[in-house]
């Protein structure tokens, strides 16, 4: 039987953490040893009016313009693990578990909504309003593995980053909340992070977290703390020190350094996992420059 989720680390660093006016974005994905991920493209496309689109699990509405896409995705999906889109936003997903039970009904997986924000969205700010309105839309659901004799369902998270800033975007069914970064260095994986500092959440969370008995509306609202099953997200990102032992000089090369750790964990090889893809990006501030983004469309990044 697979795990709980898979210990996935997104990364992003900015000024002055980073070198150059740059902002570098990073991520392993951890996924069933035997899977193979791809990198693929798809050009931007104009879509006729009253048309669909057929996501892993469900079709949806399409929008008129979707935008040029990088991915790196299981071959077996429609959705991504991570990408970039032509504006310079990128996207990962982490599976993450909730106190509320993730739902197998068929609906939006995560990895779905990792391409349809950068289909849809030409900043991290539009990515952002995408994914969310599609959780309010569809929901969020189904199996994460191919497997099919038995159902692994989690909840989201997602590191959604342009050259200007980042969004730090925890889920729990339609429920959710983000926070906004534009400096420093930043860790999320497959535990809740956010606390106390949010930014933007649905218009309706603290009234269900108050309803469910999860938050007596007294005390501070701290997100993880409602939404953890226990402490464990406190525990969370030995990723975080791998990265800050980068210094204030955060570049491409130290971040593929920091996924290549497999001391720290963040490379992950184990009997159920395996770090199966990984990507770096850079971005920089300067918008006369162009964005890069480097894949392996290999496993294990030490190699």
């Amino acid at each position: 039987r697979m795990a709980a989720a898979p210990p996935s680390y997104c990364f992003v660093a900015f000024p002055p953490c980073s070198k150059d006016g740059l902002v570098v974005f990073g991520k392993n994905s951890a996924r069933p040893r035997d899977e193979v991920q791809e990198v693929v493209y798809f050009a931007a496309a104009a879509h006729d009016p009253g048309s669909k689109v057929e996501c892993t699990y469900i079709e949806i509405e399409q929008v008129p313009k979707t935008h040029a896409v990088v991915l790196s995705r299981p071959s077996w999906l429609w959705g991504a693990e991570m990408g970039a889109n032509e504006h310079g936003v990128c996207v990962a997903n982490e599976a993450i578990v909730t106190r509320e039970p993730a739902s197998e009904s068929e609906a939006l997986l995560g990895m779905d909504l990792v391409r349809l924000g950068l289909e849809r969205g030409a900043t991290a700010k539009e990515a952002l309003d995408v994914i969310v309105a599609l959780l309010e839309e569809y929901g969020q659901g189904g199996n994460y593995y191919e497997d099919g004799s038995s159902c692994h369902t989690f909840q989201s998270a997602f590191l959604i980053v342009d050259r200007n800033e980042a969004w730090i975007l925890e889920t729990s069914g339609k429920y959710w909340a983000a926070e906004k970064i534009t400096e420093g260095m930043k860790c999320i994986c497959n535990q809740l992070s956010l606390t106390t500092k949010i930014d933007a959440e649905h218009p309706e969370l603290r009234n269900y977290v108050r309803s469910q008995g999860w938050w007596n509306g007294d005390s501070d609202f701290n997100f993880s703390e409602v939404f953890s099953l226990s402490d464990d997200h406190l525990a969370c990102c030995s990723g975080k020190e791998s990265l800050e032992k980068q210094g204030g000089d955060v570049s491409a090369q130290a971040m593929i350094d920091v996924l290549r750790d497999k001391d720290s964990g963040v490379c992950v090889d184990s009997e159920s996992f395996l770090t199966t893809a990984s990507i770096v990006s850079v971005l920089p501030q300067d918008p006369s420059f162009p964005c890069v983004h480097y894949f392996t469309g290999t496993p294990d990044p030490s190699r």
